[in-house]
């Protein structure tokens, strides 16, 4: 089987990786640059300390922050307007997977024009766009080393997946002493959301040997690292180690594609504003258990991976170990149900139930889980994370 494995140009991993902004700028001769981010980081001021960085080392930046959680079309067009009014040489993303992935999208449609949604699904970007440089603050997306971005279409209320090279990051700056302040929630949700980047990358149809090693060291960092640092936010090693698995995590699914949690956590975000890795998480207990039987033998290696099956278990004990523990970890963590989530209604949720799973196969994520679902599979299984 031959398969392709990307990743940008240039990673930089540690405490302190951040500071290298203003050098990885310089050498791409870029002058004048974009920088995508939120509103949280602005309130957090931590835009301001890059702001001071950057024009210390002479370089100007123009402030954009109108990225939503789950960002839509519309924050890219926004994007788009002011990298191409003020001539910027160069995009920087800053921030969690949705300020790195309208970065992304701004990037491609900068230079591929309207409309962003021609961009969807599997190697659909005809040409790159300016230098992007992302600095995640939460460890969980692994945005900052994929060729994938996920933008919500407004007029159609679907988010699109978009996979192409053209959408990796040139430099990933990665930096875990900005995940020192993440609060509980955001920390236990992004973290499962690592954890199904490792299994789906793994279990994946499209998995390599490139890619496995890479996810089933993303579980073990997970198993590792999670717990600790949901409980004690401070604490250093917990927070590198779960910055390493995101990013060992999203070098992994980004070269083997995500499967079915993904393929359903989309229209669940689309619809009802959840966002992304808590959506994942709540998903990927009722997912595990329906594809248990198409790969017991993988799972069987991530139970023991994540240390919730013995050594001396055969495959089927070891994967039938495996949801329990996954059912645990979400209580644990006190990651809700979808009807928990304060944006739901049993009736909202009823009436979209359908599109949702339409939505969820459309999207060609649910073709490379183990089993293949069909609508009525998926239906069953949103009834089963309500």
């Amino acid at each position: 089987m031959i398969s392709q494995f990307n990743i940008p140009s240039t990673v930089i991993i540690g405490a302190g990786a951040s500071r290298e902004l203003v050098p990885q700028l310089a050498r791409l001769g870029a002058r004048r640059i974009l920088l995508v981010s939120d509103a949280f980081m602005a309130a957090s001021g931590l835009i301001a300390r890059f702001e001071q960085e950057l024009r210390a080392g002479g370089i100007t930046p123009l402030i954009f922050t109108e990225v939503q959680p789950d960002p839509t079309d519309e924050n890219v067009r926004a994007g788009v307007r002011v990298l191409q009014s003020e001539k910027c040489d160069a995009v920087v993303a800053l921030g969690g997977g949705s300020p790195m992935d309208a970065a992304k999208a701004i990037c491609v449609l900068a230079t591929n024009g309207e409309p962003l949604s021609r961009c969807q699904g599997y190697h659909q970007v005809k040409s790159p766009g300016p230098p992007l440089i992302v600095i995640p603050t939460t460890a969980g997306t692994g945005s900052e080393v994929t060729k994938v971005a996920v933008i919500t279409d407004t007029a159609r209320d679907v988010k699109m997946m978009m996979l192409d090279r053209h959408l990796l990051p040139t430099v990933a700056l990665v930096d875990y002493e900005l995940t020192l302040t993440m609060p509980a929630s955001l920390t236990a949700h992004v973290g499962v959301d690592t954890l199904t980047h490792g299994i789906e990358a793994y279990v994946s149809r499209k998995a390599t040997p490139l890619t496995d090693p890479l996810a089933l060291q993303c579980i073990r960092l997970v198993a590792q690292h999670l717990e600790i640092a949901w409980s004690q936010p401070d604490n250093r090693p917990a927070r590198e180690g779960m910055m390493l698995a995101a990013t060992l995590g999203g070098m992994a699914f980004a070269n083997s594609s995500v499967a079915l949690v993904h393929g359903m956590s989309r229209p669940v975000g689309a619809l009802f504003h959840i966002p992304h890795g808590l959506s994942n998480a709540l998903l990927l207990p009722a997912v595990t258990r329906y594809s248990l039987a198409g790969a017991k033998e993988r799972y069987a290696t991530i139970s023991r991976t994540l240390g919730c099956a013995t050594a001396s278990m055969n495959d089927d004990e070891a994967a039938a170990a495996l949801v329990p523990a996954l059912v645990k970890l979400n209580l644990t963590l006190q990651v809700p149900s979808l009807s928990q989530c304060p944006s739901t209604t049993r009736a909202r949720f009823d009436q979209m139930k359908e599109k949702m799973a339409s939505d969820a196969l459309a999207s060609g994520s649910p073709a490379n889980n183990p089993i293949v679902p069909e609508i009525p599979d998926i239906i069953r299984l949103y009834e089963e994370a309500w």
